[in-house]
């Protein structure tokens, strides 16, 4: 007898997008790959997916399907094997005032105004500063599968950093993290030891970090997070 997530993955349909321009390398066009329907996707079923290099914004699932271009490589970090760098290991000490704690996945005003704070300094002219409240929680806040908002706040109640994370089978996919532009000591490195950390305390393997760009500066970065693996040719394998 079939599984039932392995009707659902037969039942799902995949098409491909119109070509768009690329958000990470100037100058190629991109495509998408969808899967859909969307009230299909289940937490076990995006979680097969995730493994095949699906991810997620809002309720659309995709992963790139670009004609004559494979930048774009889903990477994860090995969290039983993960060792920190001295550098890592010093934003890790540098930031154990934060205190972390789960929140309702819902608008919140100000976790909203720290997302606008980060976009507009981090992502300038990317398109994304102009989100509104509407596109915001379709981004971030809209979901069927098993998601976590976590916010960082420190000793005196401030607000500094919001993870969306989603929980899979087989580990923890970051969705996104948005941090005061202006903290010092790295808060979004913090926040993917903070991932790792929490993959551990689960019991889980891996921890997503979508897709790793190596001519992309915004994107390169994930290689930093070692033992990791590449998803190539439908097999992963250590970078």
């Amino acid at each position: 007898m079939s599984h039932p997530t392995e009707l659902t993955l037969k039942t799902l349909q995949f098409y491909s997008t119109a070509s768009y321009p690329c958000s990470y390398i100037e100058g190629r066009e991109a495509r998408s790959q969808v899967a859909a329907p969307t009230h299909l996707i289940d937490a076990a079923t995006y979680s097969h997916l995730v493994e095949k290099g699906f991810r997620r914004s809002g309720l659309f699932t995709y992963r790139p399907h670009c004609d004559a271009c494979q930048a774009c490589q889903p990477i994860r970090v090995d969290v039983e094997r993960f060792q920190p760098s001295r550098t890592q290991k010093k934003l890790w000490r540098r930031h154990q005032h934060l205190r972390a704690r789960n929140a309702p996945l819902e608008f919140e005003p100000e976790h909203f105004e720290l997302y606008r704070r980060y976009v507009s300094t981090r992502h300038a002219g990317a398109g994304m500063d102009d989100n509104d409240q509407s596109q915001y929680t379709q981004f971030l806040l809209t979901t069927r599968v098993d998601t976590t908002l976590i916010e960082f706040r420190d000793e005196s109640g401030v607000l500094q950093m919001v993870s969306i994370i989603d929980i899979l089978d087989t580990g923890l996919s970051a969705v996104y993290t948005f941090f005061d532009p202006h903290a010092p000591g790295s808060l979004g490195t913090y926040g993917v030891l903070w991932q790792i950390d929490r993959c551990r305390a689960m019991g889980l393997p891996w921890l997503y970090l979508g897709y790793w760009i190596r001519e992309s500066r915004k994107m390169a970065y994930k290689t930093q997070y070692r033992p990791c693996e590449i998803l190539r040719g439908g097999h992963w394998s250590p970078l």
